[in-house]
């Protein structure tokens, strides 16, 4: 079954920009220091990006804004960092949670703390 790439360029290059940053500080840094530098290099490629950004989350009608996500890159994906020896389930349903909460089509995980880095697409089509 062949399958459609979402945001193809916009998904390479940020992929890219997380490669070049875990190769600038490897595997040993805390996670605020990879978002750090992911943030300076978006900045530098002049790709528009939130982060931090609030993320409203229903319970019986009522809004609580108690999930925050590391980036919203272009209004379009959900880019979430990390800096620990393995990427859990729990990590999977925070960035499903994202990205119904604010109706995005994809998210990515990035584990920073791993000798190789290997990056997650999160994919609803239902969007």
């Amino acid at each position: 079954m062949l399958t459609k790439i979402i945001y193809p360029a916009l998904s390479y290059k940020i992929i890219g920009l997380c490669f070049q940053t875990h190769n600038e500080l490897e595997h040993f840094c805390k996670e605020k220091q990879y978002a750090d530098r992911l943030e300076q290099l978006l900045r530098l490629n002049k790709i528009n990006y939130k982060r931090e950004i609030k993320i409203p989350f229903q319970f019986n009608s009522n809004k609580i804004e108690s999930n925050i996500a590391d980036f919203l890159v272009e209004d379009k994906i959900i880019l979430e960092c990390k800096a620990k020896k393995f990427i859990i389930r729990e990590d999977y349903h925070q960035v499903q949670r994202y990205r119904r909460a604010i109706k995005i089509k994809l998210g990515i995980i990035v584990n920073f703390g791993t000798k190789y880095l290997t990056p997650k697409r999160i994919i609803n089509y239902d969007l």
